[in-house]
């Protein structure tokens, strides 16, 4: 069932003050142990792009662990759905409100949907090879907005100091039990919510960080794992040297001894002229 959406009384300009200098971003992602013993390649994947300044585009996408190409559909999804969002935010304007991100997000779900379709089709194999989860996030000065099928979360912190899941991993009658987008009615399962207010940051993960950073079973974020990273992104000026330094946060033995699954884990900080660190 889709999520409920906040709607702001007016629109929102997108343009960014000039002082601001958009998002400060930092993704990266881990082959987990167990495709490691096995000789499979890391199965997540994840897209992030910068339409414009003061817009941010997210995509994570959790290849199945059943299926055979795995990482391709993974792979298709988040650049396709990626694509279709930014394509989506163009057409719109600089204006954009609740219901209008609502509707590109869902609009970018069924083009990640469509393009893995048409791999399977060229390929002559069922959909579900390709299966994968998927997260879309749209961040603005004023919103973000995420729709997500499958597991994973999104995490949003704000100027207020407070920090909370904006998408959640659904619940399940069994472990690893999930949806994927290649699932029977998955867009009409999927999440979706738009959230107005000043963020602070934002973070997309696919399901191999639930087990670290989310609080079970409300699966609300666990503040003090996100807010130093948060922190950390928004003091790094060096995108490359950010994500060098998450790629060995996610290799770190505490990350390794919760979970044996590929990993994939994007942050980013407004950066703006607020001073003030996010409080852990």
């Amino acid at each position: 069932m889709n999520g409920a959406v906040l709607e702001h009384p007016e629109n929102v300009d997108t343009s960014p003050p000039a002082n601001e200098l958009g998002w400060q971003v930092a993704a990266a992602r881990k082959r987990g142990s167990l495709h490691e013993a096995i000789g499979r390649n890391c199965e997540d994947a994840h897209c992030v792009v910068q339409p414009a300044p003061g817009v941010l585009v997210i995509g994570v996408a959790d290849g199945a662990g059943s299926a055979e190409f795995a990482e391709l559909g993974a792979n298709i999804a988040v650049e396709n759905g990626v694509a279709q969002a930014c394509d989506g935010l163009r057409q719109a304007g600089g204006a954009l409100d609740a219901p209008t991100l609502q509707r590109i997000l869902e609009e970018a779900m069924a083009a990640a949907l469509s393009a893995v379709q048409t791999e399977a089709t060229t390929r002559g194999v069922d959909c579900q090879e390709l299966a994968s989860t998927m997260i879309l996030v749209i961040a603005l000065r004023e919103f973000i907005a995420a729709a997500q099928i499958g597991d994973g979360a999104t995490v949003v912190a704000d100027q207020a100091n407070g920090i909370f899941s904006l998408t959640k991993p659904p619940p399940a009658e069994y472990l690893n039990e999930t949806v994927f987008l290649t699932s029977r009615d998955a867009l009409q399962r999927k999440q979706v919510r738009v959230w107005c207010g000043r963020a602070y940051g934002v973070a997309a993960f696919s399901d191999g960080l639930q087990m670290l950073c989310l609080k079970w079973p409300a699966f609300e974020p666990h503040a003090p794992f996100f807010a130093p990273l948060l922190n950390f992104i928004r003091n790094t000026t060096d995108e490359a040297a950010g994500a060098s330094e998450l790629t060995s946060f996610l290799h770190s033995e505490r990350v390794g001894k919760l979970t044996d699954d590929d990993v994939t884990l994007v942050l980013a900080a407004l950066m703006n002229d607020f001073e003030e660190d996010f409080e852990d």
